[in-house]
C-alpha cells in the first residue's frame, strides 16, 4: 500500500482526516510541543490515523548532525514525541549548506544514538549530494547505519531504502513549493513509487507544495479507482475564471504570474494547462477589476485560436 499524506496540515484537523491516514508534523522541526499538546493530537486523530515526526532544528541544522550534548538532548525528545504519537517513522532533513564532505559526522551520529524500534529517514538537499561517486558513499553510508534516503522522486531516487521507502515532493517549478502536479505527473510518480513496494518496502508519499492538499487528493483518488476528479469545476475559460477569481485587485501582469502562474487549469475536457501560459500572452498592465482581466484573457484566447 502506498501512503500518501501532506507535510503538516493545510486544512483543520477534523477535515484532514476524513481523507488521509498520514501525516508528517513539521511543527517539531521548529519547537517542543507541550506533552499535554502532543497527547491531544494523538487523542484527537483516529485510531489508524499515522504520524511522522520531523527531528528539532537543533540536531540537524545547529548541531549540524555532531553528537553533542544539545543534540542529544533534542534526539531524546523526538524519541519521547514519537512514541506518546506511536510514530514509528522520524524524518532527519539537513540544509542545502550541509555538504557531503559531511557525511562522515551524520553517519557517527546515526551510528550512536539509540534508535530503538524507530525507522530513521533522512533528506540530503542540494545538488552536491547527486554525483555518482557521493550517492555510492552515501549508500554505504546508510546501509551501515540502517537509514533509509529520503528524496523527491521526480528529482532522484533513494540510494538506500530499509522498512520504508519515503518520498517528499516539493513541486517542479522555478520556485520551490510553488507547484500544482498535473494528471500526468501523477500518473508518473505512480510508476515511480510502485517499484519500492514490490521490494516489500512501506512507501510514504508527502506532497510538501502549495497545492498539496488537492494534488494528495487526486493522486489518492486515482490510486484507488484509476481516475482523476477535475481540478475546477468548469472548463476552458470557466476554469480560467474559476482560478483568477482568487486574486485581488488590482493586480499586474507580473504578480498575477508570480501568484497564479503555478496553477492548472482544465482548458479542455482531458487537457489541463498551466495558467502562466494564458497570463504570459496577456497586455503588461495592472489590471483593476476581475472584469476587466477576463475580457483580457477571452481577447487573447479568441485571437490565438483565429491563428
Amino acid at each position: 500500500m502506498i501512503k500518501i499524506g501532506c507535510c503538516g496540515y493545510p486544512t483543520s484537523m477534523q477535515r484532514y482526516f476524513r481523507y488521509f491516514k498520514l501525516v508528517e508534523i513539521n511543527t517539531t522541526f521548529y519547537q517542543y510541543p507541550r506533552p499535554s499538546t502532543i497527547e491531544r493530537w494523538r487523542e484527537n486523530a483516529p485510531s489508524d490515523f499515522e504520524f511522522v515526526v520531523k527531528a528539532h532544528q537543533q540536531i540537524t541544522h545547529k548541531s549540524k548532525m555532531k553528537l553533542e550534548e544539545a543534540s542529544e538532548v533534542a534526539f531524546q525528545r523526538m524519541k519521547e514525541i514519537c512514541r506518546t504519537l506511536n510514530a514509528k517513522v522520524l524524518l532527519f532533513q539537513t540544509p542545502a549548506s550541509f555538504k557531503p564532505e559531511k557525511l562522515e559526522t551524520a553517519k557517527r551520529f546515526f551510528a550512536k544514538i539509540k534508535q530503538e524500534d524507530l525507522t530513521i529517514v533522512w533528506e540530503t538537499r542540494g545538488s552536491a549530494w547527486e554525483s555518482t561517486e557521493v550517492r555510492e558513499k552515501l549508500n554505504q553510508a546508510l546501509k551501515e547505519v540502517g537509514v533509509s534516503h529520503v528524496v523527491d522522486p521526480f528529482k532522484s531516487s533513494p540510494v538506500y531504502a530499509i522498512h520504508v521507502a519515503y518520498f517528499r515532493l516539493h513541486g517542479l517549478g522555478e520556485r520551490l513549493y510553488y507547484y500544482q502536479y498535473t494528471d500526468s505527473e501523477l500518473k508518473q510518480l505512480k510508476s515511480l513509487v510502485e517499484p519500492f513496494l514490490k521490494n516489500g518496502l512501506e512507501v510514504y508519499v508527502l506532497f510538501n507544495n502549495l497545492a498539496m492538499m488537492q494534488d494528495a487528493i487526486r493522486f489518492k483518488i486515482y490510486l484507488e479507482t484509476g481516475n482523476f476528479p477535475r481540478i475546477t469545476a468548469g472548463v476552458g475559460f470557466d476554469s480560467i475564471k474559476e482560478v483568477i477569481s482568487r486574486t485581488r485587485f488590482p493586480v499586474s501582469k507580473n504578480m498575477l504570474l508570480r501568484k497564479l502562474g503555478w496553477r492548472i487549469v482544465e482548458i479542455q475536457e482531458n487537457k489541463q494547462e498551466r495558467l502562466d501560459v494564458i497570463i504570459k500572452n496577456l497586455p503588461s498592465k495592472t489590471y483593476k477589476t476581475l472584469e476587466d482581466l477576463l475580457k483580457e484573457i477571452k481577447r487573447s484566447i479568441e485571437s490565438k485560436a483565429r491563428i
